[in-house]
């Protein structure tokens, strides 16, 4: 299927970084996948935060394994080496053939750590990202005992240096990482609320990951605008264990026969 690309300058925004929220908002005909027709866009962006539901669409076909997505998410979060908060993993299909899955927090509608979390360190956003506040997390873990995607991860150690300008951490951008908590993707919320793709979808240079709106049904990278709906359906999308009713928020299209799982 043939992507039908908008021209750069229609959603380049700001020393070349392309900005969802203004590509989103501030085109007035977004070109979708092909065969499609170009939606306008610029109306139905133009909401509050509480009209957003930000998803996440990974597309295992053009995922190479370089890992440009976790060293992104390092930098961006100043995380040590061995805390990968989007992780990809080398798999094999059962017919053999090899892919990659990058794998960040699932974002689940109905999330389990969210549920156990004794002190309501862990919670929704109204735009329906799960972050946790450090200030309130007491260290149990029982949040990374309910995940069933194994995507939290223990501070066992101090936060790398940060910048001065970083010294007041929040939930939507937890740096610096406090020892004795749990910490865990959260979209670059700071990001995506400020009109900027998160940093894993920006460092992937085979473009292999869409970060979108359902409520616009609109999806970008760095270099395309599509509608969510069709690059989901057309593509045969699925989410990992939805038998477990979470309601992921993370999408994968598959391509080479396997069954996407980890």
């Amino acid at each position: 299927m043939q992507i039908e690309n908008p021209s750069r300058r229609q959603f380049l925004k700001g020393a070349g970084a392309l900005a969802i929220v203004g590509a989103l908002s501030g085109v007035a005909g977004i070109a979708t996948l092909g065969g499609m027709k170009k939606v306008a866009g610029a109306e139905k962006m133009n909401m509050p935060e509480t009209d957003r539901q930000w998803v996440m669409v990974i597309d295992l076909r053009r995922c190479d394994g370089c890992k440009a997505c976790t060293t992104a998410c390092q930098k961006e979060h100043y995380l040590h080496p061995e805390q990968e908060w989007i992780k990809v993993y080398k798999l094999e299909g059962p017919s053999g053939q090899k892919y990659n899955l990058p794998k960040p927090c699932m974002q689940c509608e109905d999330a389990p750590c969210v549920r156990v979390c004794p002190v309501k360190a862990t919670f929704k956003t109204s735009d329906g990202v799960t972050l946790v506040d450090a200030n309130k997390c007491i260290g149990c873990r029982m949040c990374m005992a309910a995940c069933p995607y194994a995507s939290r991860y223990f501070n066992w150690k101090d936060s790398l240096p940060v910048p001065s300008t970083l010294a007041k951490p929040t939930p939507e951008f937890p740096v610096p990482q406090q020892k004795g908590t749990v910490g865990k993707c959260e979209f670059c919320l700071h990001d995506v609320r400020a009109g900027k793709l998160p940093a894993c979808v920006r460092a992937c240079e085979m473009r292999a990951l869409w970060f979108g709106d359902k409520v616009a049904d609109l999806a970008a990278n760095p270099d395309e605008v599509v509608k969510l709906s069709t690059l989901i359906n057309s593509n045969d999308a699925t989410r990992l264990m939805e038998e477990l009713n979470t309601g992921p928020r993370v999408y994968y299209i598959g391509g080479h026969g396997q069954e996407v799982n980890y």
